[in-house]
């Protein structure tokens, strides 16, 4: 039956266009899974990584020099589904008035111009988000490198039926048969769509790649000229762990070969779990923003690719309907490269460039006055607030989607930069100029209820 599916997975991804990287990457995975090739990874088998380097102890470098060979990549291929949106979430207003990419944008054209560089963006898109970018683009011609178009599109692979291995069939809505493979795709992508190669013939030799959801993920140059002057194949940028990253992936060392690895929740035995969610061992957890030599990497895709660790994460073919055909839809995550990479490297970088918007409540956050939108478009937390970051929870019924959060507060969210803790419970709405203090918890009654104008909540 391996062979079978195999062939019917190349079969189908080729008759969709994919192309021979993004092919070779999931048969890769599927023979692994296929052939029971262990997908997790007990504790007993790594240990914590030692000590890093921190960004503040880097010396301060040349900007001119250390960018002159430098692009950025976005990741850019996610639509808002979980904020109940079809648009691409990097299009939805981020602060004052800006969406997220935006202001990424704005980020990327102020360094331009400050150091005389080119530093290209590219973005991978999806066919979900790749017209609507491209319309974005067009209004900023300034931030479009001629020789270099401005995305490519990340790759697309079949679900396969959870008993048979073999694609899955729906004839109801065929879309549903594809799903897109997990961040880690980004290699074969950018492989694949040859532009790996253009970046490269046009002289650059370094790239960062970061979610376009985390507008903290800036173009530092101390953190390129460390890549440059300890020649690091792969640099990945990471946080001290707190009790907020139990769920997050987290770096250990092989005990086998002592190389760096990234371990997630997916990966982890069931017997694992406390030892995963124990973040004060683990220590150092996984922003997703990479440097890379771009020369390594095509030397590891030329001679095969990467062999990312697979995670199987078991759906329906229709995610809305709990009785369709069980699937497995094999995904990788881009971080756990760093496997593939000897004399990788990590740097640890402080919470200011780890900035991800997954919920409303990461919204909430970000377009208050806990952040500023400073000169050169950077987004950085007030101040006032002397690096902490106070804990937003709003009920998921009335504020989980964007459309719903929005008309909550349409004024915009309150005032966070005295607050230490914001909990809403049920159906709230804010009205404007609303101020929190300290740690605020509120539970509206069954028919809802209105904040005032101009509140002071205080715990």
């Amino acid at each position: 039956m391996t062979d079978q599916a195999v062939a019917a997975a190349i079969t189908k991804m080729r008759a969709a266009g994919q192309t021979d990287a993004a092919i070779h990457q999931f048969v890769s995975a599927l023979s692994r899974v296929s052939a029971g090739v262990a997908t997790r990874i007990p504790s007993s088998e790594i240990e914590p990584a030692p000590d890093v380097p921190s960004l503040d102890q880097l010396p301060d470098a040349d900007p001119v020099s250390a960018l002159e060979r430098v692009a950025v990549i976005r990741l850019n291929g996610g639509l808002a589904t979980s904020m109940g949106l079809q648009q691409p979430k990097s299009l939805i207003e981020a602060r004052d008035g800006r969406s997220f990419l935006e202001i990424i944008i704005g980020q990327i054209v102020a360094l331009r111009r400050r150091h005389g560089v080119r530093l290209p963006l590219l973005l991978m898109n999806s066919e979900s988000t790749h017209w609507a970018t491209l319309a974005l683009l067009s209004d900023y011609p300034e931030i479009t490198t001629p020789e270099l178009p401005p995305d490519f599109l990340q790759s697309m692979v079949p679900k396969l039926d959870a008993q048979t291995l073999m694609p899955v069939r729906w004839q109801r809505s065929p879309a549903l048969e594809w799903c897109p493979p997990g961040h880690g795709d980004v290699y074969a992508a950018l492989y694949g769509s040859g532009r790996l190669d253009a970046l490269i013939e046009e002289g650059f030799r370094y790239v960062m790649i970061a979610n376009s959801d985390n507008l903290g993920a800036t173009v530092d140059p101390r953190i390129a000229a460390h890549v440059v002057r300890e020649q690091i194949p792969f640099l990945m940028e990471v946080v001290i762990g707190t009790a907020a990253d139990r769920k997050g992936g987290h770096i250990a060392m092989r005990r086998a070969d002592g190389q760096l690895i990234l371990r997630e929740l997916a990966q982890t035995p069931h017997e694992d779990t406390d030892s995963f969610r124990d973040y004060r061992r683990w220590r150092y957890y996984n922003t997703n923003s990479l440097w890379i030599d771009l020369h390594a990497l095509r030397t590891r895709m030329q001679a095969g690719g990467l062999e990312l660790p697979v995670i199987a994460n078991a759906k329906t073919v229709d995610p809305r309907d709990p009785s369709s055909t069980p699937v497995l839809q094999l995904e990788s995550a881009m971080g756990a490269a760093i496997a593939s990479f000897p004399g990788a490297r990590l740097l640890q970088v402080p919470r200011t460039r780890f900035v991800p918007v997954k919920t409303n409540d990461d919204l909430t956050l970000l377009r208050s006055d806990a952040y500023v939108l400073g000169d050169e478009f950077r987004v950085h937390p007030a101040p006032e607030l002397d690096g902490r970051m106070p804990f937003i929870a709003l009920d998921r019924e009335f504020f989980g989607m964007l459309d719903d959060y929005e008309l909550r507060m349409p004024a915009g969210p309150p005032s966070l930069r005295d607050a230490d803790r914001l909990v809403v419970r049920g159906d709230v709405r804010f009205g404007a100029d609303v101020v929190v203090r300290g740690a605020v918890e509120i539970e509206a009654p069954p028919d809802g209820m209105v904040i005032a104008d101009g509140s002071v909540l205080e715990g």
